[in-house]
């Protein structure tokens, strides 16, 4: 066959199968086309190429432009198959006085009819051609050949076929064909921007796997749509708004990409803007906010006016959106307002290296005020059946992050929402614990580009217990918490979080949001053993929960790095044990014994004597395991020593238990061993107070103690107290 009748057969596609032309033909009557289908009769008869391509020839005459339909396409498939297009495909040699990709167009054209078909898209006839696709968009050719540019055309079309069907976007991506659409897109030849489209729906559809193929080049992308966003005076930068959220990475965004985005929508939000100029720009700052934290803001004057205004902006957009009843709440621009929201509270509070001045913190905590009652008066018109609706959880975790560092402020509204937010925080928990999905409980609600689906399941408590935390100090507050239940819902979920770091789960995977709750709800939990003991005593679940914590303490204070949360069980368990004395369980048991070693544990190992240069006497000094954290320690540690000291006349057994443990007698060899100027007046009461009540327990104790020179040691530090224990027989 000569390379004129080449040329025809390529031209086939612009008489019916070339991928723009297959779209659905206007169905014509019923009964066949007797041309048509003698001419797919000698297609299916052909016996070689040139018969093949004649064959094909006389298809095109017989079916004018536009005129196929997925039947006829279907038929011209059964004839023609796939074995021709890929000896099309990957043929080396051309007939003399043809161009070499002569032969593939024509291969990619037959493939592009064909992926029409959307059952022939998914064959992996057509999915094992995906790396031979994926190199005719970056192969080097004459960018104004026509017939080349068709090529492109139809190996888009191949492509994007593909990538529709169930399982496409990731046989693409393991094809490539990231890399080769970003090396596409970079190189701003034809058909760029069909290249820069299905990379954004793959990564819509398959954000992780293309990260993890195609980094360097998708990051080389996104350097490029950041330059092109920060020097953009027209309308294609708020089009760059709405692709560029998609292209900020998992992992670290590039310093420079960060200074061109910042400086893109400083430009754009200091502007007049109608809504869906600005919407755009606000998703975009949240995602980077989400992403980043502050650290993509300068510092500066230039930087805090710019997170001043973010926030401004944020909180005008929130009370236009729920304080008008009736109207339809854009819930994905309302959910980036509230992580710009979230960025100004962590700004607002930070001490050290804060963006903002002071009286910039003062007018936004005042706007920021504003907007969480509006989204307080949002969730008070929440009915059940919208509890589980992604947005309505939104509107609690700002709320939240509102409540964990400000209570004073809208008390009343709080109080009244109070209600609300443990039948919600309920409903979640329940739901999450039946579908036995624990790890989507520690999810956080990411500010996702796409609006998410109709159901989330979430953590709502981890979002309330800080804000929980402070207002079970306050009588209002907390009775309404009792009477809503939520002592019952808390040890319920203390203990399902509790078994999250048991032995048999894999703690190296935990996200540290599970220890900081479980700390969290301890603190709740001290909170309700001093301001209301009787609930305590009375409610069942403490009792479920003073178990758990006996029996789990003793391999926790054996566990690096886990100190912190060791304090706090250790101490709200002899808190509540002090509580619950008469309870059987804390009559010698060997939960209860190995609690209490436990408990000693941790409140013997704080403190060691430690040489002091120049000076022939050892200094009292923090252990080195303590000694990095006792900032956030020593209090607990401190109420520790005091619930110890107090459960010892209500457990008859605990002083001999102690005695056999050595921590009196340890603890005066410490004290002997170094200077008493070194050890401090509230160590000093501390000490005293376990050592008076162990020798008034039990006359053993009191041998011991004299044993070890406790008379002298007592003196030394002006422990009358003690002095006058020991002294008596």
């Amino acid at each position: 066959m000569s390379c004129c009748d080449l040329a025809a057969a390529g031209q086939l596609g612009k008489a019916g199968i070339m991928a723009s032309d297959c779209e659905p033909a206007l169905n014509q009557a019923e009964g066949r086309n007797p041309t048509l289908e003698r001419y797919l009769g000698a297609l299916r008869e052909a016996k070689n190429d040139s018969e093949q391509f004649a064959a094909l020839l006389l298809v095109t005459k017989a079916v004018k432009a536009g005129d196929i339909d997925a039947k006829t396409r279907r038929r011209i498939f059964d004839a023609v198959g796939f074995t021709f297009p890929n000896r099309l495909l990957t043929t080396k040699e051309a007939p003399d006085g043809c161009p070499d990709h002569v032969l593939r167009a024509l291969g990619v054209a037959l493939l592009a009819c064909f992926c029409s078909d959307p059952e022939l898209a998914a064959h992996p006839q057509v999915l094992n051609k995906i790396p031979i696709l994926s190199t005719f968009l970056t192969a080097r050719g004459d960018p104004d050949d026509a017939a080349r540019r068709s090529m492109i055309d139809d190996t888009y079309q191949c492509l994007t076929a593909v990538a529709g069907t169930p399982r496409g976007p990731r046989h693409l991506i393991a094809g490539g064909t990231v890399s080769a659409l970003c090396q596409a897109y970079l190189g701003h030849g034809y058909g760029f921007d069909q290249a820069l489209a299905l990379l954004v729906g793959l990564l819509a559809a398959a954000e992780t796997q293309c990260w993890k193929e195609g980094e360097p080049d998708l990051l080389a992308v996104l350097r490029g749509l950041s330059e092109d966003f920060q020097k953009a005076e027209d309308a294609s930068k708020f089009e760059l708004c709405q692709l560029l959220p998609l292209f900020l990475p998992p992992t670290t965004v590039p310093s420079e990409c960060l200074r061109d985005l910042q400086a893109g929508l400083a430009r754009i939000l200091g502007s007049k803007l109608s809504s869906w100029q600005r919407n755009p720009a606000l998703k975009l700052a949240a995602r980077l906010a989400h992403a980043c934290g502050s650290d993509w803001i300068p510092a500066g004057n230039s930087g805090s006016k710019f997170l001043a205004l973010l926030v401004n902006l944020a909180c005008v957009e929130v009370r236009l959106a729920l304080e008008e009843t009736g109207t339809e709440v854009k819930e994905d621009v309302v959910t980036a307002c509230y992580a710009l929201m979230e960025l100004g509270i962590q700004e607002c509070t930070r001490c050290e290296q804060s963006l903002l001045k002071e009286p910039q913190k003062v007018q936004l905590v005042s706007v920021m005020k504003e907007a969480i009652g509006a989204v307080i008066h949002y969730l008070q018109q929440v009915g059940p059946e919208k509890q589980k609706e992604p947005f309505v959880f939104a509107s609690v975790r700002i709320l939240g992050a509102w409540l964990a560092e400000e209570t004073s402020s809208l008390r009343k509204e709080v109080c009244q929402l109070l209600p609300f937010l443990v039948r919600y925080a309920k409903t979640l928990y329940e739901e999450a614990e039946e579908a036995n999905d624990l790890s989507q409980q520690v999810a956080t609600l990411a500010i996702s580009p796409t609006t998410p689906g109709p159901t989330w399941p979430g953590d709502a408590l981890r979002l309330l217990l800080p804000g929980w935390c402070h207002l079970t100090v306050e009588d209002g507050p907390r009775e309404i918490l009792i009477k809503e239940g939520a002592p019952s819902l808390l040890c319920k979920y203390f203990l399902q979080q509790w078994e999250l770091t048991s032995p048999g789960h894999d703690t190296s995977v935990l996200p540290d949001s599970v220890e900081i709750s479980l700390q969290t709800c301890c603190h709740i939990f001290l909170n309700l053993v001093v301001t209301a003991p009787g609930l305590i005593k009375r409610d069942a679940c403490f009792t479920s929960l003073m178990n758990t914590l006996m029996a789990s303490l003793p391999a926790l204070v054996q566990q690096q790095g886990r100190l912190l949360l060791a304090a706090n069980v250790a101490t709200l368990g002899l808190l509540m044990a002090r509580l619950l004395s008469t309870s059987p369980a804390l009559q010698g048991t060997p939960a209860s014994r190995g609690f209490f070693a436990a408990a000693i544990l941790f409140l013997s190992q704080s403190h060691v004597a430690r040489a002091a240069p120049g000076s022939d006497q050892a200094v009292l000094a923090l252990s080195p395991d303590y000694e990095g954290i006792w900032a956030d320690l020593q209090e607990l540690w401190f109420l520790g020593m005091q619930a110890f000291t107090g459960c010892v006349p209500l457990l008859p057994w605990l002083a001999p238990a102690a005695l056999r443990s050595r921590w009196p007698q340890e603890l005066l060899q410490l004290l002997g061993s170094v200077s008493p100027n070194s050890v401090k007046p509230e160590m000093v009461a501390a000490y005293q107070g376990v050592l008076v009540e162990l020798a008034r327990a039990n006359r053993l104790c009191r041998e011991a103690m004299r044993l070890q020179a406790g008379e002298e040691t007592a003196s030394h530090y002006h422990m009358a107290a003690l002095e006058q224990c020991l002294a008596e027989p």
